[in-house]
């Protein structure tokens, strides 16, 4: 295998925030459990957006839990990991999928209606279809090809696993269906993410043995090029950005077991054209920042850093693991410095997912986290 990165540790850190430049959150606690997944959509069809968590939905603007569905404890955890939202049946309503840990099969929750949700009924399980994997980190609705149709593309922790992708398409009575598509016969491991990596306008999928390259055409009937370039830790997700405005974008990552969150400048292309990088460490002050979220909180057209602690992510085992619950946002300059700003501290940590939207309609995006710290609706107030 060919040596294709070079990793210059540079020791950029991140640096605090300047006082009084802070955006202000409004802390509304929602619910406390062992759930880590979290969604938005406009569940009952009136133009604002709602919160599904785990085992309720909460509708805008009071959010006051409604059942979906009943999800068992499992060994310190609830066995989802994660929610995602989408009109399966096609009936105008938006519905839920869902998958586990270890179970090999992915449910979707039906909507029941306007008559059902105020009624407060269960949402029916259905069967989407049976994976047959079972080291399953987290999963993503993601249009890797470009069909304007989403994938189901589940993370598997294992380093050797096939990369699957499961296409989601409509049949001919309505309802979306999903078929397997094997990118790759070997090599995945813990993390995930997606973007365009070799600026070909193509989406690549990087997972935490590499990255793997979109074929020219027809990308769901061939077998994708894979890069075996790197051995990251537990980065779930990946976050493909331009940090630096150079035109080549750059990778932000995080280890969720471990203390350390980085990013890696691409540079130009080695003589034999593959991808090299250079390491930057953003912070290391705190650890299990299991999750990575990239949305403009201040509305300056630049997006900033959302992440915090996973609490309890291997049930206190981790490096710091028993340490207080936190979540931070970064501003991100074009020079790569990340500079950190509190959200809170000792109350709200993360789970597996990040949200964000206009809940309250003041033109300044809000934070959804869900985690065993509790469900959170995290409004921002500006500076």
């Amino acid at each position: 295998m060919r040596n294709a990165l070079m990793l210059c540790l540079l020791a950029v850190g991140c640096s605090a925030a300047v006082a009084g430049d802070d955006i202000q959150f409004e802390i509304r606690k929602l619910a406390h459990d062992l759930n880590e997944g979290i969604d938005i959509a406009d569940f009952n069809k009136d133009g604002k957006p709602d919160i599904v968590a785990g085992r309720m939905w909460y509708p805008n603007p009071d959010f006051v839990p409604h059942p979906v569905r009943d999800i068992a404890d499992w060994n310190g955890y609830v066995t989802s990991h994660g929610d995602h939202t989408i009109d399966i049946d096609n009936d105008g309503y938006i519905d839920v999928l869902s998958g586990a840990f270890m179970d090999t099969k992915v449910f979707w929750y039906r909507n029941p209606g306007p008559d059902g949700l105020t009624r407060g009924l269960r949402w029916k399980q259905n069967l989407l279809v049976d994976t047959g994997a079972v080291h399953n980190e987290a999963a993503y609705l993601h249009d890797i090809d470009g069909d304007h149709a989403p994938e189901w593309i589940t993370n598997d922790w294992t380093d050797k696993a096939p990369l699957i992708a499961h296409q989601l398409k409509r049949n001919d009575k309505g309802l979306i269906t999903a078929s397997k598509v094997t990118l790759g016969p070997s090599g995945h491991g813990h993390g995930i993410g997606f973007g365009d990596l070799n600026g070909d306008g193509r989406q690549d999928v990087l997972v935490g043995t590499g990255w793997y390259e979109q074929p020219k055409a027809d990308p769901m009937s061939k077998t994708w090029i894979y890069h075996p370039v790197w051995k990251m830790k537990a980065c779930c997700p990946m976050q493909v950005f331009d940090v630096d405005g150079d035109g080549r974008n750059d990778l932000i990552w995080s280890n969720g077991h471990d203390y350390g969150i980085y990013w890696w400048r691409q540079l130009e292309p080695s003589a034999d054209g593959e991808l090299q990088w250079e390491k930057h460490e953003i912070d290391n002050s705190y650890s299990q920042a299991h999750a990575l979220h990239l949305a403009d909180l201040d509305n300056d057209g630049r997006p900033e850093l959302i992440t915090g602690k996973r609490v309890w992510a291997h049930n206190g085992k981790d490096p710091g693991g028993n340490e207080p619950p936190c979540i931070y946002y970064y501003t991100i300059s074009r020079e790569g410095k990340f500079s950190r700003h509190t959200i809170n501290e000792g109350q709200v940590g993360i789970g597996l997912q990040i949200r964000t939207a206009d809940f309250n309609g003041d033109g300044r995006l809000d934070i959804a986290v869900a985690g065993k710290s509790g469900t959170y609706l995290l409004l921002n107030k500006g500076r």
